[in-house]
């Protein structure tokens, strides 16, 4: 079995792992800053020495999968654009890769990828009809439908963080307004929390704001406005979810991201909005809502299990 070096492009980091076989632990692997200000020459650079690292020599015997934000195109191997990498405007980081490494390369989107290696390894094992949704500093999402990973007649399917939830909303990081990733991501559970503790007290805010992982402890120690906002983030989550059941009938939704690990402060209220939003108990009597299993290795797995398809 031929290895595969898998790489996770992050707007902070990248990450890389060499996988041996198609078991979904690594025999070695490394992380790099990307510096995705210095823009995209630097970061494939960057990306290119973090696979070296790992597989120093040109290998024709060697594939590679490639997780990237998107949207992008899986088929021509070409990254349309990220929030979190600017500068990035139809970049090829397929073929630049193939050309350098003299290999196979494969992309895939990071959060159809994470969905993929959910399903064969992690929380979605055992089905065949799965919706997955990350919830971290931005929301993506991904699903399994009949046992095929669903990419969409483009490569664009399954941006589940952008849709429409409230027009009247804050502007999203692709700028459209009102979508789920404006309200419930990591960044909009700390503004929406610096937003009402501007009110209660303007002086005690920090001057870069808040993270979800601090309002999750200041709502584990009983502030009740940081309840409140965790609260009404997983509202709306647990209605978009009964919107995506509605949608694709699955048999699991898993729920992955940092925001996920905020743990029965947000899944309680996305069960209890979900079961409430639901046109018919049919629905909620056939589907499982489940917590990630693989943290932050899914995309890397997931890279790794594109690369070794056919």
């Amino acid at each position: 079995m031929l290895p595969v070096v898998a790489v996770d492009l992050g707007g902070t980091n990248i990450r890389a792992a060499l996988f041996p076989s198609d078991q979904p632990k690594p025999a070695h692997s490394q992380r790099a800053l990307t510096r995705a200000e210095e823009g995209p020459e630097a970061v494939v650079r960057r990306v290119i020495e973090s696979i070296e690292a790992l597989h120093p020599e040109s290998d024709s015997g060697l594939r590679m999968g490639i997780a990237a934000p998107g949207p992008l195109d899986p088929a021509q191997g070409i990254v349309f654009g990220a929030p979190n990498l600017p500068g990035w405007d139809r970049v090829p980081l397929r073929d630049q890769l193939a050309s350098h490494f003299g290999c196979p390369v494969a992309l895939g989107n990071d959060c159809n990828l994470a969905a993929l290696a959910e399903w064969r390894h992690g929380a979605g094992q055992g089905v065949h009809h799965l919706v997955y949704l990350a919830i971290g500093t931005g929301i993506g999402g991904g699903a399994i439908v009949n046992g095929q990973l669903l990419l969409g007649a483009h490569g664009l399917a399954a941006e589940f963080g952008h849709m429409l939830v409230d027009p009247s909303a804050p502007i999203c990081g692709c700028g459209q307004p009102g979508h789920l990733e404006s309200l419930a991501s990591g960044p909009a559970i700390g503004r929406r929390f610096a937003e009402l503790q501007a009110e209660r007290s303007p002086a005690g805010i920090p001057a870069d704001g808040y993270s979800a992982s601090q309002v999750g402890k200041a709502a584990a120690e009983g502030d009740r406005l940081a309840l409140q906002v965790i609260e009404d983030a997983g509202t709306i989550i647990g209605k978009h979810l009964a919107s995506l059941v509605h949608a694709f009938d699955p048999e699991r939704i898993v729920l992955g991201g940092g925001v996920s690990q905020l743990g029965e402060m947000i899944l309680g209220p996305i069960r209890r909005a979900f079961a409430s939003a639901l046109m018919h108990p049919a629905y909620r009597d056939r589907v499982t809502i489940a917590t990630a299993a693989l943290g932050d290795d899914a995309g890397l797995i997931g890279a790794m299990l594109l690369a070794r398809e056919p």
